[in-house]
């Protein structure tokens, strides 16, 4: 109830989706609001499409299965991280073995958050680069081995080449979830590419000659087909939105659905796809139609001339009528759409331009396309937004004014959305080299010989 007094306080009657997670409590909040809006003619198909299940945490559960495998190497190499990241000493006397042992990196060592299995990747995919330094780290301080042992022990040539593997396959997945969380791009049309990105990913490394890698993966594709192996799970309009992209539409689909499933399978997917998209254009079509009628109408108001009215009617009426009928030639817009040639794969392809561009001969589809299109297929960006002041107001910075919390998140926001990534990375390597300015001001200051 309080979601739905919220939509409507903002002046949100209609709903076309709503992307969560699988908490079971979302599953009651929407089938509460298409029980609310459904009546009112508020939601498509009568809100068979309404849930949308966020791609991003279904990758979460599936990641975390393979964490669970391999949990004791991550902690050995989490806990040689956090023994250096413990002092400003420590973390210097590391950085001096880094150069002695000439490695070329100018990334930080970072901690994870446990439950982040993102933040993992990221801490694993420092870690590996400076082994040779942890190794001679290890030689100078006869605390660190000491210390480790006292927990899960020390990491081991098996426990790196493990990481490096575990890195590398996590990769992909990392990679995934920036793609289809991103906000200055259309990323429903995107699903189903890296829905078999994944299942291929997973299929590779059940073939695997490493026994234990290929029982994990196992386990993780067990998790895939849990939500994307049963058809009836899955919102149909993620296909849709392939569909409707002008580089794939149907015979793409049709192709990479055949390398996925069996042929039974993937023939009961073809048919209840293309049910829906002409369910879902049935829907669009008679808008469109309604409107152009009106439009026609109103203009023929302005003709003075009677006899010149009687003919400018009879011609809208005619336009009208080949409008309903999807056009001289009875095709509809959508078997026109299907029927014309896909367009190339090029890099600066532009999906809503081209659909823009093409409105004038697809006007149902074209509105159809602009609803489908701006799904979001992960809540990551919306949650991201909401956590941002946590991450500027931290347990460190609990003493900064509102005043400043609000320039330092306003300046965030304006790097990110006026720079280049080239541009990002050389800020960033400024800030590190701030950081380890800062760094040596404060071993400066704690050294009393440097001070003597």
């Amino acid at each position: 109830m309080m979601i739905e007094n919220c939509l409507l306080s903002l002046g949100i009657d209609k709903i076309f989706t709503i992307t969560v997670d699988n908490a079971s409590s979302n599953d009651v909040a929407v089938n509460y609001l298409r029980k609310k809006f459904s009546p009112r003619k508020s939601c498509i198909a009568n809100g068979k499409y309404l849930h949308m299940r966020c791609m991003t945490h279904i990758v979460n559960l599936i990641v975390v299965e393979i964490l669970k495998e391999m949990n004791k190497s991550v902690a050995r190499v989490r806990g040689a991280v956090r023994y250096v990241r413990q002092s400003p000493t420590r973390l210097k006397r590391f950085m001096e073995r880094v150069e002695v042992e000439k490695i070329d990196c100018k990334k930080i060592l970072c901690l994870d958050v446990c439950t982040r299995w993102n933040s993992t990747y990221l801490m694993l995919d420092t870690a590996q680069n400076f082994e040779r330094a942890f190794e001679r780290f290890e030689e100078q301080d006869t605390k660190f081995r000491a210390e480790l042992e006292l927990g899960e022990g020390w990491p081991t040539i098996e426990d790196w080449s493990s990481v490096r593997n575990l890195r590398d396959f996590l990769e992909h997945f990392y990679e995934v979830t920036l793609r289809v969380s991103g906000t200055s791009y259309v990323t429903s049309n995107n699903f189903f590419d890296e829905l078999t990105e994944i299942d291929i990913l997973l299929r590779d490394a059940q073939s695997s000659v490493d026994i234990d890698f290929s029982v994990m993966a196992m386990k993780m594709k067990d998790k895939y087909d849990k939500y994307w192996g049963d058809i009836d799970k899955m919102n149909m309009l993620i296909f849709v939105a392939c569909v409707l992209d002008p580089r794939q539409k149907l015979n793409y689909l049709e192709f990479a659905l055949s390398e996925m499933y069996n042929s039974e399978k993937s023939s009961e997917v073809m048919q209840k796809l293309k049910d829906t998209l002409f369910e879902l254009y049935d829907e669009y079509k008679p808008r469109i139609s309604s409107d152009c009628g009106r439009t026609s109408e109103g203009k023929t108001a302005f003709v003075n001339d009677p006899q010149q009215k009687v003919k400018r009617r009879i011609k809208n009426l005619y336009k009208r009528r080949v409008i309903e009928n999807g056009g001289e030639d009875q095709t509809s817009e959508l078997d026109k759409y299907l029927g014309k040639a896909t367009e190339n794969h090029d890099d600066g392809f532009v999906i809503l331009l081209w659909w823009k561009v093409n409105s004038p001969r697809f006007p149902a589809l074209s509105k159809m396309a602009k609803e489908v299109l701006a799904i979001p297929l992960s809540t990551v960006a919306s949650e991201s937004a909401f956590s941002t002041g946590g991450r500027v107001l931290d347990q460190f910075r609990s003493s900064l004014t509102p005043k400043m919390v609000q320039a330092l998140m306003c300046a965030q926001d304006y790097i990110r959305n006026s720079s280049t990534e080239e541009e990002i990375k050389k800020i960033e390597e400024q800030i590190q080299e701030l950081d380890k300015i800062d760094n040596d001001s404060s071993w400066n200051a704690l050294d009393p010989t440097l001070n003597s």
